[in-house]
């Protein structure tokens, strides 16, 4: 795998010089609970045999159908979630220099947002969603509760920044990255407000912007479609990557009206190819959990990823992919490096549940097998 030699040639001499990058992350905000539903009980505490598989989990609730059941789902942790959050707080650990807008507690953070609200100087606009996380072998399925998501607009973002210093900050970005649209309903209304208002009137400059629909199954092909369209408005303000999973990037490919293709190498660098086209966008990456792909105009790039079979932590695999990924564009690296990073960033997360430093990176991808 020469992707590996050159990612981590390029990585030593870089390491002490992502400081002077900064990002604006946004706009989320969830305080996650990780769970595990129970099969059998055995005793107290986490004496018991876990419903390992979505498959187990839904025949259980299945069997439920016309009487009732009782699934206990084991707390193993609360954690600062949302995708938001999560993407930011992996660029702090490569040494970004991260400012968060979101939905972190009102009138202040959660507890779980406290330290990572002071390291970004985070604008709070409202109280944080909450997530229930159960997590399986063979994937996970989170239950949210985010009606406070909905008090997230751009007049509340003025209201609580002020207009000047939002301009400042978006000005002196070297990445921009709002993610979670699916779950933010005025999420497009804020995106049309900065391609429309705010951007037009920043300085020219080069700078990076990161979207992330973040699961759109639940809103309307007329709301994907069109939240698609805009995010191609901001190319003439910064060069725009959008970062899907594999079931984002065929819900995106059917909703541009393209025919399914194979879930393969193949498959994934046609997908990435034909949404960056359609969209007219500089970059459109794509990560299943076995590997990613991406393409940019001057082509597509594929690399296998270091999989996990039991992982420790899923929840945030994505978002730490984009952080790496977001992070090697900044580092100006090849786009076959920016997965490297990006599959070695949530690599790391999935077997350690810490989000990597450049330094933890490079030895991770030395020691890839």
């Amino acid at each position: 795998m020469d992707f590996k030699i050159a990612t981590l040639q390029a990585l030593r001499p870089r390491t002490v010089q992502t400081s002077s990058f900064r990002a604006v992350v946004g706009l989320d905000g969830f305080v996650d609970t990780i769970v595990q539903p129970v099969a059998v009980r055995t005793g107290p505490g986490d004496r018991f045999t876990p419903l390992e598989t979505i498959a187990a989990f839904g025949a259980r609730i299945q069997a439920a159908a016309g009487k009732s059941t009782n699934i206990e789902l084991y707390p193993r942790l609360d954690k600062l979630g949302g995708n938001g959050p999560i993407m930011a707080h992996a660029l702090l650990a490569t040494g970004l220099r991260v400012r968060y807008i979101g939905a972190l507690g009102d009138p202040s953070p959660h507890a779980v947002f406290r330290d990572f609200a002071r390291r970004t100087r985070a604008v709070s606009l409202c109280d944080a969603a909450h997530t229930i996380a159960a997590e399986f072998t063979d994937g996970k399925i989170m239950l949210g509760m985010m009606r406070s998501l909905d008090e997230i607009t751009f007049e509340r973002i003025v209201a609580r920044m002020g207009a000047a210093a939002l301009r400042s900050e978006l000005a002196a970005a070297d990445l921009v990255a709002l993610v979670n649209w699916t779950m933010i309903p005025h999420m497009t209304a804020v995106l049309e407000r900065l391609v429309a208002d705010v951007y037009p009137k920043l300085p020219r400059r080069a700078r990076r912007f990161f979207f992330d629909l973040a699961d759109p199954e639940k809103r309307s092909a007329a709301d994907l479609g069109a939240v698609l369209r805009l995010l191609g408005r901001f190319e003439p303000f910064g060069r725009v990557t959008l970062g899907l999973n594999l079931k984002e990037a065929q819900q995106v490919f059917a909703v541009l009206r393209f025919k399914a293709v194979p879930e393969n190498e193949r498959g994934l660098r046609t997908m990435a190819a034909r949404i960056r086209e359609k969209l007219g966008l500089a970059a459109v990456v794509i990560h299943p959990k076995e590997s990613a792909a991406c393409a940019t105009a001057d082509g597509t790039w594929w690399v296998p990823g270091p999989y996990a079979s039991r992982p420790l932590i899923t929840t945030g695999a994505g978002d730490h992919f984009n952080a790496g990924f977001a992070t090697g564009q900044l580092l100006g690296l090849p786009p076959e490096s920016c997965l490297c990073l990006g599959v070695c960033t949530s690599g790391h997360y999935v077997r350690t549940g810490r989000s990597p430093s450049l330094k933890d990176l490079a030895k991770f991808i030395a020691d890839w097998r």
